[in-house]
């Protein structure tokens, strides 16, 4: 019996073997699995990395990808571009610009051009990642790292410019391979337009601008700096003691070894109760800029190794200086450190409705070296071989008969003239007209004569220089009232100054009859104007929002209503600058960016006046019969008010700045063009 039951245990206990040996090789199974299945999953995930850091990789270069173009000449017609020197190469880029068409479209550029003068030859690059269309923005060149091109700012509006903005975004070109890249910093200068940056040492330096929200146009005199090598911007603060130009726009900025020179510009003047005016300056300033080679042991430097100081330069004598001007920017021609300034526009802005222009084609010098001064930059006529007689030249408009100094005469430089502390200059006598060209029989014309091949008049061209060369390319020219954007390329040899070359001609034709504005054509558009308006307050229709959902027709209708809206706004906002109006007119229509508050505070008077002639109320109740009349004068007016405060924030002004506009009071406008800020 023992022995059985030894029996008995002996197979139980290898049955309990058994399964313990078949449930261990389950859950080895099991492990294994486990871990193929992990190996997989790994070899899964890094095949999914793989292929998205490549779907990355591939939309980075499809963004971009630069498109190179030959193209046949210059740019297509435009203004307010830029046109800079390559750094590293005998090359300039035109970047941006603006073109209005004569059915008063508005065009605006992105693309970026290269011209080689070795070939004569333009081409066009076209990137997907690029700054958005724009004008009047500035462009500053660095030789660093194969060459960079750095972008700010600038403006932009819709075709019919119902809507404008500003940029305040900053992009770097890469001039190697052709991209673009967008720089972004919490701290940076605010958005604007017509402003000017300058290159010195790895510093790039910005200088006011103005920026326009439909209201007034603000001019700027804030000075910033940004730091190439950091990637950071930051604000110049002065002394209120300090002396520093006034705001502006649309000035010179030229770099030197010892600082950057500022000269001329133009803002506007607003005084309450009449209408803005515009100024053109001529004043001088050099911002001497200091760079300690001192570097701190340990922590950081408790000073700021960069030292910066503007200094007003004295006005030299005026024998060599262009007349009062703006629309002239000066080209660097660095070989000789001298500003080259040719062309621009001087306004005698007499009254509302008058605006006399005298556009320029003159060439100018002014070397910076030392207190600065004015020399000849007049057309040397060439040398006639033999003793043939000299023939007639073509009057044309030129300096002064008593200019005649050349550009290489040293000459003492005139500096006795005091300095004038006032940072805006007195205004000069207006100069004369160019002359027009002399009829003289063809025979007797000197086919030799330099003054044949100067450009036509015109202001808000493009300059630079490559090494000896002046390239001028476009501008614009007035006549009568029409006003043409040219699209001619010239050249001239500045060591030489014995002609222009012209690279291009221009295809515009300027007519004849231009000289005078129609007053039936003023009449026939002030009766269109009417016409207008008239069906604009017949066409506002009240929809309910039950009757759009069913009625598919009045959704038409709710979309006119939008554009009628946009129209009167606009309107509005340029009745609400005009100065002409009536007093009474002034103070019973709400500003733009005004509330029922502010509007009742400033016209509680008339509003008490009107009530005190219909009624018999005295008194508290007199008052609150006035703010009944001044609220439903708002409520008529709220619905464009709110159309103009979105216009406003398209542009990019927000909600403080629009009350500030409101705050200011109705402002008058110039009459001037836009391209004169």
């Amino acid at each position: 019996m023992a022995k059985k039951k030894g029996g008995k245990d002996s197979s139980k206990a290898s049955l309990k073997a058994a399964k313990k040996a078949k449930a261990a090789q389950k859950v080895e199974k099991k492990e294994k699995k486990k871990v193929s299945k992990t190996k997989d999953e790994f070899d899964d995930d890094d095949q999914d990395l793989e292929s998205i850091l490549d779907k990355i990789q591939r939309e980075w270069e499809e963004a971009h990808k630069v498109t190179e173009e030959l193209v046949e000449g210059p740019p297509s017609r435009r203004a307010n571009a830029t046109l800079t020197p390559c750094p590293n190469g005998n090359h300039l880029w035109c970047i941006g610009g603006e073109f209005f068409s004569d059915d008063g479209k508005a065009h605006f550029y992105s693309d970026v051009y290269r011209y080689s003068p070795e070939k004569n030859e333009w081409r066009k690059f076209v990137s997907p990642t690029c700054p958005g269309p724009r004008s009047a923005h500035a462009v500053v060149a660095s030789p660093a790292g194969g060459g960079k091109l750095y972008l700010f700012g600038g403006e932009f509006s819709s075709l019919y410019q119902n809507s404008f903005h500003h940029y305040r975004d900053f992009w770097c070109f890469d001039i190697s391979t052709h991209t673009w890249e967008r720089i972004d910093t919490k701290i940076r200068p605010s958005a604007r337009s017509g402003h000017r940056m300058a290159m010195w040492k790895h510093y790039i330096v910005l200088f006011g601008g103005f920026y326009d929200p439909g209201i007034k146009t603000n001019y700027l005199n804030d000075l910033w700096l940004f730091d190439t090598q950091e990637y950071k911007w930051r604000q110049v603060e002065f002394k209120d003691t300090e002396r520093r130009p006034s705001p502006r726009s649309g000035f010179s900025f030229l770099s030197t070894p010892e600082g950057i020179l500022l000269h001329g510009g133009y803002c506007k003047e607003y005084v309450k109760g009449s209408r803005p005016v515009g100024v053109m300056l001529d004043d001088t300033w050099f911002l001497r800029m200091t760079l300690s080679s001192e570097t701190p042991t340990t922590g950081k430097s408790s000073a700021d190794p960069l030292t910066l100081k503007w200094e007003k330069r004295k006005k030299t004598s005026t024998a060599y200086a262009p007349s009062l001007r703006s629309g002239c920017t000066m080209a660097l021609w660095s070989n000789k450190n001298t500003g080259i300034l040719f062309g621009g526009v001087t306004d005698e802005d007499t009254n509302e409705e008058t605006l006399e222009s005298v556009f320029h084609n003159d060439l100018f010098g002014y070397q910076i070296t030392g207190n600065g001064r004015w020399v000849s930059m007049n057309l040397k006529r060439p040398k006639k071989k033999g003793g043939a007689p000299k023939k007639k030249a073509v009057v044309q408009q030129t300096r002064p008969e008593s200019d005649e100094e050349d550009y290489d005469n040293e000459g003492e430089s005139d500096d006795d003239g005091g300095e004038n502390d006032n940072d805006k200059p007195a205004k000069r006598s207006k100069p004369t007209p160019p002359s027009k060209e002399t009829s003289v029989p063809d025979d007797e014309v000197d086919p030799d004569d330099p003054q044949r091949t100067v450009p036509l008049p015109r202001y808000n061209a493009m300059l630079a220089v490559l090494r000896n060369t002046l390239y001028i390319y476009g501008g614009i020219y007035e006549k009568g009232s029409r006003e043409y954007t040219l699209d001619d390329f010239y050249s001239l040899q500045l060591d030489k100054l014995d002609r222009y070359v012209c690279l291009k001609a221009s295809e515009i034709v300027i007519a004849e009859g231009d000289e005078e504005s129609s007053s039936d054509e003023d009449d026939d558009d002030s009766d269109d104007d009417d016409d207008e308006t008239i069906n604009d307050n017949e066409s506002v229709t009240v929809v309910g929002e039950d009757e759009e959902k069913e009625v598919e027709v009045l959704e038409t209708i709710q979309e006119e209503e939008k554009d009628s809206l946009r129209v009167q706004a606009t309107a509005f906002m340029g009745v609400a600058k005009d100065a002409t109006r009536s007093a009474e007119d002034v103070l019973s229509t709400p500003l733009p960016g005004e509330t029922l508050a502010m509007f009742y505070a400033r016209s509680r008077e008339y509003w008490a006046q009107k009530a005190f002639g219909t009624t018999d109320s005295r008194g508290k109740q007199l008052r609150r019969d006035g703010f009944t009349l001044a609220e439903e004068r708002y409520a008529e007016y709220k619905p464009i008010l709110e159309e103009v405060e979105r216009i406003l924030a398209e542009a990019g002004l927000d909600e403080e700045e629009m009350r500030k506009g409101a705050a200011a009071g109705p402002q008058g406008a110039s009459g001037q063009s836009r391209n004169r800020r």
